[in-house]
């Protein structure tokens, strides 16, 4: 863990015995009664942790001074059609750790459609896999998480877009795939405003949806030849695209 990280229902009370920060801070950390350690409250600040007590069960009280802001999240928005359910886990972690702004989750032509029914959705797990993404990289923050059931509703829908007033940013649409594509996600030209990036399913886009995609203002562009998983498109194709607008520079 890069980071300790309590949400605001826990502050005062104490980590249980069996709480993996608990085990990280005395096990792995060996830390003792008055050491602090890199600390953060999810949603707000990050600082530092001192280990106040550790008391006869084996669980611990610590307290928090909170003092610097955790970085912003880059404005990339991802959508992925469902992938299985293990490599959700993993893929919500590594987007998280990446600093993206959004995820969402879309139901395709083409995809299982089993996936959609993972238990990660409802007992918590995503959240968990989006914060432990978040410790990863020293953030207190964590990407919005939607789920949508087609393609047509996200796109019909563009959460993407402002609904405030003012006039509307540029937004950088590009769905990736392989199939042929309109250009190379590797090949654009850099660019400075936020983006959306679309990553189909294991099995790829259908025609009808490559469609959709393109009436929407979306370039197809390819990752390469090579037929990646799902995971690792989406991996590849985000910090491609963060690299593209200016976030890693």
């Amino acid at each position: 863990m890069n980071l300790i990280l309590f949400e605001e229902h826990e502050l005062g009370r104490t980590l249980p015995r069996r709480d993996e920060r608990t085990v990280h801070l005395l096990k792995v950390l060996h830390k003792k009664p008055g050491d602090t350690f890199d600390a953060g409250l999810l949603g707000g600040q990050r600082g530092a942790g001192t280990i106040e007590k550790i008391n006869l069960d084996g669980s611990l009280l610590c307290s928090l001074r909170l003092f610097e802001d955790a970085p912003p999240r880059y404005p990339l928005r991802v959508a992925v059609g469902f992938p299985r359910p293990i490599q959700l886990r993993r893929l919500l972690r590594d987007l998280s750790s990446l600093g993206i702004c959004a995820v969402d989750l879309i139901g395709t032509e083409l995809g299982d459609k089993n996936y959609r029914d993972t238990n990660l959705l409802s007992d918590g797990g995503a959240r968990a896999a989006l914060i432990e993404g978040a410790v990863q990289s020293r953030d207190t923050t964590i990407p919005d998480l939607a789920v949508w059931p087609r393609l047509e509703d996200w796109l019909g829908e563009q959460p993407w877009e402002s609904r405030g007033r003012g006039l509307r940013p540029l937004v950088f649409l590009a769905a990736a795939d392989n199939i042929r594509p309109e250009g190379s996600l590797a090949r654009l030209s850099p660019m400075r405003r936020k983006a959306v990036l679309a990553v189909g399913p294991e099995r790829g886009w259908s025609d009808r949806e490559r469609d959709l995609l393109e009436k929407s203002g979306f370039l197809r562009l390819s990752l390469g030849e090579r037929a990646l998983r799902t995971e690792t498109a989406c991996i590849a194709a985000a910090v491609l695209v963060l690299e593209k607008i200016g976030e890693l520079g």
